[in-house]
């Protein structure tokens, strides 16, 4: 056992410091969300090919793998694919503060998840965080209708992206059962990199002519946020269970609003305050339960 495995913990901090940029990296992206995420993700997949197919061991894993264990992957790559795309989007239409706020619960879309399709166990207190997260969620949209403009259309899609991670995080935490992580998370971003071209090509918009920030951000966030972020998440789930590595990502919504305080001069509302607060406290207490549990 190495010295990531007897920590997994370390390995989590790590991720969040990853996942912490997204939001300020994609708000310097001049081109649309489905192109800045394509970017990314194809990015990644060249970055991770010298490895994966330069080592004996990864290919002789790939070599092994069965149809249904690539179905998995394609599947899990098709949400990650729509993940990106609709949060992206979101930060184009709502503040960083509510965007990520929201999509942070993702824990709680993982944790009904994981007890309705597989068969894990919810007790009457987590049930309560759950309802208090949600509630969190709809103040947030209150404060963002209020301000008018496509504020509440942002959160809507915040919502979306939330839920399709969670999928994305259920699959794997059945995949990463059989697979290691560089063999699963290179076969999810090859197919999430082609949901994302092909989505590309069918709405008629180009790769490329945008600049080169779609390429820039594009790469910085394929090694920050996706190797140093999303790989990591995945390996720990080999070792911490899936609700566990969602709300670890809880840190994110609190530096990236402190972020685009300064870089943006975004100033959240009072609504939007006492939501996010609500939001992360019922994750935060969800995480407790669980661990409690």
């Amino acid at each position: 056992m190495n010295w990531a495995e007897r920590h997994p913990m370390a390995m989590i901090a790590v991720g969040v410091a990853g996942i912490s940029v997204s939001a300020i990296l994609v708000r310097y992206s001049q081109a649309p969300s489905v192109v800045t995420a394509a970017w990314r993700l194809l990015w990644t997949v060249g970055l991770m090919s010298p490895v994966m197919l330069g080592k004996r061991k990864e290919r002789e894993e790939l070599g092994r793998l069965t149809p249904g264990d690539v179905v998995m992957c394609g599947i899990s790559g098709i949400f990650l694919a729509l993940h990106f795309t609709f949060w992206f989007e979101s930060l184009a239409m709502t503040s960083v503060a509510s965007s990520t706020a929201i999509v942070c619960t993702e824990v709680i879309w993982v944790a009904l998840g994981y007890a309705v399709f597989m068969k894990g166990r919810m007790t009457g207190r987590e049930g309560l965080c759950i309802l208090v997260t949600v509630g969190g969620s709809i103040l947030i949209a209150l404060g963002d209708y209020s301000k008018g403009g496509n504020h509440m259309a942002g959160d809507i899609l915040a919502l979306c992206a939330a839920i399709f991670t969670a999928v994305y995080t259920l699959i794997g935490r059945r995949a990463r059962e059989r697979m290691s992580t560089g063999v699963y998370t290179y076969i999810v971003y090859l197919f999430c990199a082609g949901a994302l071209c092909a989505a590309a090509w069918a709405g008629q918009v180009p790769l490329t002519g945008w600049g080169a920030s779609a390429l820039v951000v594009g790469l910085l966030l394929s090694i920050f946020s996706t190797l140093l972020g999303h790989s990591i998440f995945s390996w720990c789930l080999r070792y911490l269970s899936p609700a566990f590595v969602s709300a670890s990502k809880l840190c994110e919504p609190v530096g990236a609003a402190v972020l685009a305080f300064f870089l943006f001069g975004e100033m959240p509302g009072p609504l939007q305050v006492a939501g996010g607060i609500i939001t992360v406290g019922g994750v935060l207490l969800y995480s407790r339960e669980e661990l409690r549990r």
